[in-house]
C-alpha cells in the first residue's frame, strides 16, 4: 500500500510551477514597458553631420526621460531607440521604414532630416497607421498630404522663406540700404527646392529681380563654375540653401572669387552645423542664417541643457538638434497622456498635444501645438549673424529685433 507523498515534496513541485509561470510571463512584461521608438535619419552620405547631431540630441532627451522613471502611466516604460541609415536616400528611407514598423516592431517613428526621405517615408508610416515625428523636414508638402499620423515640430519652409524676407526688408529699412537684386543658389533636393520655390514667389510680392536661379548636387566637389555665375550676376543679396560640405565649399570659393554682395542670407542645414564654421572661418564672417535656436537664447534650461549637450559631444547644439531634442520630450508627455503603446492611443494624444513648460521646451517660441495637419503652429524663427562680438567667430542672434543680442549691432551692407 502506497503512501502520500512528503510534504515538502509536494510544496517543492507547488514553488517550482509557480516559478515556471513568473518566468514565463516576464518577456511579456518587459515588452509592455518598453516603448520602441523607429529614428530614420542620415548616419552616411551628404547629411551625416546634421543626422549625427540629431541621434545625440535624441540620446539626450531619452538619458534624461528614462533617468526620471521613464513613462509613468505604463509604469515606468523607458524609451528605447532603434537607428536606421537613410543614407538621404528615400528609397532607403522608405525601405526602413517597412523594416522598423514590420521587423523591430516600433510603437513611434521619428526622422528624416532630408524632406526628400521624410516625404514618402511618413507614407509607409500612415499606411500602417504608426505616428512618426518629424522635428525637422521643412518641405511644406510633408503636411499637406492629408495624413492622420504625422507631426511636425519645425516650421516648414514656406514660413523660413517668409522670415528670411520679412528680415531683409526690415535691414533694408534700420540701415537705410535699398535691395533690388537676388540671386537664388540651392542645392537640387527637395529641401532647395522647395526653398526656392517660395523665395521666386516672395521677390515677385516684394518687387525683387531675380539675376539667378541656380540650382547644384550638394555632392559636388568643385562649385567654381557656380560662384562665376554668381559674380556675373552682381546680386545685392545671394540667398542660399546648402548641406554642410558644400555649404563650407561654397562659401571658401565665394572667398577666393572675391565675391561680396551686400549679405548672404542662409537657410540653416549645413550653415548652421557647428563644422562649418571651423572649416570656413573668416570667410563667413557677416553671414546672416536663419534658425530656430542659438545659444544666446534667453529661455529657461537652455542653457544648462547646451552646457550638457557639449559636455557629451563636444559641440553646442543647432538649431535641428533642439527639435530632436524636443521631439523626445513631446513624444514622453503624449505617451504619458496616452497610457497605452497602441499606436492610435499615440496618435490621438500627439494630436491634443499642448506642450509649453516641461523640459525639452527650450526653443524661442511659445508651444507646440499641432494644428489639423499635423504642423507645430507656433514654430517660429530667429536670424543670426556670424562675427566676432568679443574675440572668436560666433553666432549672434539679431532678429527679430527684440531678441537681439544686447549691445550688439548688425553688419549691413557687409563692407
Amino acid at each position: 500500500m502506497k503512501t502520500d507523498q512528503p510534504i515538502a515534496r509536494r510544496m517543492f513541485r507547488f514553488f517550482t510551477a509557480a516559478v515556471l509561470v513568473l518566468m514565463t510571463a516576464m518577456p511579456i512584461h518587459a515588452e509592455e514597458t518598453v516603448v520602441r521608438i523607429g529614428n530614420i535619419i542620415p548616419l552616411s552620405g551628404p547629411s551625416a553631420s546634421v543626422g549625427q547631431q540629431g541621434k545625440n540630441a535624441r540620446e539626450m532627451a531619452v538619458a534624461e526621460i528614462n533617468a526620471a522613471g521613464g513613462i509613468q502611466s505604463l509604469d515606468g516604460a523607458r524609451l528605447e531607440m532603434i537607428y536606421a541609415d537613410s543614407e538621404s536616400k528615400p528609397e532607403r528611407g522608405v525601405a526602413e521604414a517597412e523594416r522598423l514598423i514590420n521587423t523591430e516592431k516600433v510603437h513611434v517613428l521619428t526622422g528624416c532630416w532630408n524632406s526628400a526621405v521624410t516625404y514618402p517615408t511618413t507614407a509607409v508610416a500612415e499606411r500602417y497607421g504608426i505616428p512618426f515625428i518629424v522635428p525637422v523636414s521643412v518641405a511644406d508638402k510633408i503636411t499637406e498630404q492629408g495624413f492622420k499620423t504625422v507631426f511636425r515640430i519645425a516650421a516648414k519652409d514656406s514660413w523660413w522663406a517668409r522670415d528670411q524676407f520679412t528680415f531683409l526688408k526690415d535691414m533694408e529699412v534700420e540701415f537705410d540700404t535699398p535691395v533690388k537684386r537676388l540671386a537664388f543658389v540651392y542645392e537640387n533636393g527637395d529641401w532647395g527646392k522647395g526653398m526656392a520655390g517660395q523665395w521666386k514667389t516672395l521677390a515677385e510680392k516684394g518687387g525683387y529681380e531675380v539675376v539667378l536661379d541656380e540650382p547644384y548636387p550638394s555632392t559636388a566637389t568643385d562649385l567654381s563654375p557656380v560662384v562665376q555665375k554668381i559674380r556675373r550676376a552682381r546680386p545685392d543679396v545671394l540667398m542660399l540653401v546648402s548641406n554642410a560640405a558644400d555649404a563650407i565649399l561654397l562659401t571658401n570659393t565665394l572667398a577666393a572669387y572675391k565675391v561680396k554682395p551686400k549679405a548672404i542670407i542662409t537657410s540653416g542645414g549645413g550653415h548652421a552645423d557647428p563644422s562649418f564654421l571651423e572649416a570656413a572661418g573668416e570667410n563667413a564672417r557677416y553671414l546672416f542664417d536663419i534658425v530656430e535656436w542659438e545659444t544666446d537664447i534667453n529661455k529657461p534650461g537652455a542653457k544648462e541643457a547646451n552646457e550638457r549637450y557639449k559636455a557629451a559631444y563636444g559641440q553646442n547644439l543647432t538649431g535641428e538638434a533642439v527639435d530632436a531634442y524636443l521631439a523626445m520630450y513631446v513624444l514622453a508627455d503624449a505617451l504619458e497622456r496616452a497610457g497605452a503603446l497602441d499606436p492610435a492611443a499615440i496618435r490621438d494624444a500627439l494630436a491634443a498635444t499642448r506642450y509649453e513648460s516641461g523640459k525639452g521646451m527650450i526653443v524661442g517660441y511659445e508651444a507646440v501645438e499641432f494644428d489639423s495637419t499635423g504642423q507645430n503652429k507656433h514654430a517660429a524663427l530667429m536670424m543670426v549673424q556670424i562675427n566676432n562680438a568679443k574675440s572668436d567667430l560666433e553666432r549672434i542672434t539679431v532678429w527679430p529685433k527684440n531678441a537681439r543680442r544686447k549691445g550688439y549691432t548688425p553688419v549691413f551692407p557687409m563692407p
